[in-house]
């Protein structure tokens, strides 16, 4: 079985909050009653969109696992707006305290269609532009399209998963799932 799941900012990748038990955070259990589904990767706390869950521990290793270079989409809303040479930093790799990344695609698109408001919202500043990123990735250190981002000076404000491989977001909502088989 396969499920894609529409995480909501703010809600933990895992199914129990151990860390907290006087003041338990949102968990997938929250979202997903299905027993011996578990996430494929993770998708942090502050971030929203795609999380996959399976069933079936090879499907789960082969999408999480960057030795695989499974292809993951996000949309990440910036401040500012980076330049050509930010952009095509992301394409050479940027070095990190972790390291260099393995080169990425990034690119400035309109507002994601159809996004729907976060909760709680970004801080709107008037004198502080802000713009949409689409980058692409083909591996998953942690935090790490907010670390890129930072690196090319532009703060990532909001960040959504829209795609991992050939699985996408697409018609689902915050907090809803679907069976992909």
């Amino acid at each position: 079985m396969l499920i894609a799941f529409n995480k909501p900012f703010g809600v933990l990748s895992q199914f129990t909050d151990k860390a907290n038990a006087d003041s338990p955070r949102q968990t997938l259990s929250d979202f997903i009653d299905l027993p011996g589904v578990y996430p494929a990767g993770r998708l942090d706390r502050d971030s929203e969109g795609l999380l996959l869950l399976t069933d079936d521990g090879k499907l789960q290793a082969r999408i999480a696992d960057p030795r695989h270079k499974m292809e993951k989409t996000y949309w990440a809303q910036v401040e500012g707006d980076p330049d050509k040479a930010s952009l095509e930093a992301f394409q050479r790799g940027l070095d990190l305290k972790d390291g260099r990344t393995r080169p990425a695609g990034a690119q400035i698109i309109d507002e994601p269609p159809r996004l729907w408001a976060r909760d709680p919202p970004i801080r709107y500043r008037k004198s502080v532009p802000d713009c949409w990123l689409e980058v692409r990735l083909r591996e998953g250190r942690n935090r790490q399209v907010r670390r890129m981002t930072a690196a090319i000076g532009h703060p990532t404000l909001r960040l959504i998963r829209a795609r991992i491989g050939d699985w996408s977001l697409d018609g689902l909502q915050p907090g809803e799932w679907r069976k992909v088989y």
